[in-house]
């Protein structure tokens, strides 16, 4: 039986663990040729060692999405491995955890290099080979992308920015047969949270919140793969994404107080 992304090419950013990392062995479990894309190059070589063991066929490249040089050496490298690009999830995202009052604007500047220019420095250097496939264009975005999440200010600015920048992106692209879409996960059982920046820039470290219940990130890269097979624009997870894309069009005031008691319920929530 054909895989549903036979001898596909994809680039997934931040594959060395979580959503990313799941995604790469899910699309190479699907027959597509995987490049994964993360700084730590020696958990990205143990990934690929395993896709490969068990019959698919993937690549590492060590890259900081927040150096446009290395984007395009990644780009570069999968077009010289695989001679061209299909799909490109860019899903490399940080997180945090604070109130604006109290966080460091460079805590705000880092989540902005890696969420929103990471994305923009790889869909750059990935576009001409995307337009040539008529391939996918991916975001990782978030609920925080649909509406502001409290204590998150700088994550939710990066995911609207993504947005935005993915949305115009797609409009440009309509004569040329570009696909872009937008995923938003819910919370997800990843270690997004652990490495989460606090007021001051360093790490969380832990996270606050119950993940037993939340989505895996093996889940998430399932409903990603389907989205990107449908050609959806928007791909939203779980009842919790549709339901604040839903409340947003007439309640958005009540949205508001929903997501700060959500959020000031929290382990040791900085929301008073």
């Amino acid at each position: 039986m054909k895989k549903r992304f036979e001898n596909k090419v994809a680039v997934v950013t931040g594959a060395s663990s979580g959503i990313g990392e799941a995604l790469a062995r899910a699309l190479a479990a699907e027959g597509a040729h995987t490049v994964l894309a993360a700084r730590n190059a020696t958990r990205l070589e143990q990934i690929v060692s395993e896709i490969r063991a068990a019959g698919g066929e993937a690549a590492a490249v060590q890259a900081d999405v927040t150096d446009p040089e290395a984007c395009k050496a990644l780009m570069d490298r999968t077009v010289e491995l695989y001679g061209g690009i299909d799909i490109l999830i860019c899903n490399a995202g940080l997180s945090m955890r604070a109130l604006f009052d109290d966080v460091d604007l460079a805590v705000l500047h880092r989540l902005m290099d890696v969420n929103f220019w990471g994305t923009v420095y790889c869909t750059k250097y990935a576009l001409p080979m995307l337009q040539r496939s008529h391939g996918s264009l991916v975001g990782i975005s978030s609920v925080a992308g649909l509406h502001g999440l409290p204590g998150r200010t700088g994550y939710s600015a990066s995911k609207y920015a993504m947005t935005g920048f993915l949305e115009t992106v797609r409009i440009e692209n309509i004569k040329k047969g570009l696909h872009v879409m937008v995923a938003c996960p819910g919370f997800t059982a990843s270690n997004v949270r652990f490495s989460a920046l606090t007021a001051d820039g360093s790490p969380q470290g832990e996270t606050p919140r119950n993940e037993a219940g939340m989505m895996t990130a093996e889940q998430v890269a399932q409903i990603v793969m389907r989205g990107i097979l449908r050609r959806k624009r928007l791909c939203l997870m779980e009842f919790e994404g549709r339901a604040t894309h839903f409340i947003k069009k007439f309640a958005p005031a009540f949205l508001d107080r929903m997501f700060y008691k959500v959020m000031a319920r929290e382990p040791d929530s900085p929301l008073k």
